[in-house]
C-alpha cells in the first residue's frame, strides 16, 4: 500500500530552509499524486490562488501549512473585515 505524505486538497507551501530566494505565490493546494517513479521523490501537482499553472514539487520540497480559524484572508495576507 502507497502512502503519500500529502493528500489532495491539503495547503502546502515551499519549504523555506531548502532556498530562501524561492519567490513563491504560495500558499498552494495539493491538486494531484504523480504516480512515484521512485520511492524516495513523490512527486505531487500543487497549485496557488494567484498563479493561472499548475507546478510540480517533490515531498522533499514542500511543508504543510496548518489551517487557521481565520479562514482565507489571514492565509493570504488580507486584513479580515471584524
Amino acid at each position: 500500500m502507497d502512502t503519500h505524505k500529502f493528500a489532495v486538497g491539503q495547503t502546502v507551501d515551499f519549504d523555506r530552509k531548502l532556498s530562501r530566494s524561492l519567490k513563491s505565490s504560495g500558499p498552494f493546494e495539493v491538486t494531484r499524486v504523480l504516480p512515484a517513479e521512485n520511492v524516495r521523490s513523490q512527486t505531487y501537482r500543487i497549485k496557488s490562488k494567484t498563479e493561472a499553472f499548475e507546478r510540480s514539487a517533490t515531498e522533499y520540497e514542500i511543508v504543510a501549512v496548518p489551517s487557521s480559524a481565520g479562514g482565507a484572508a489571514e492565509v493570504f495576507g488580507a486584513d479580515p473585515v471584524r
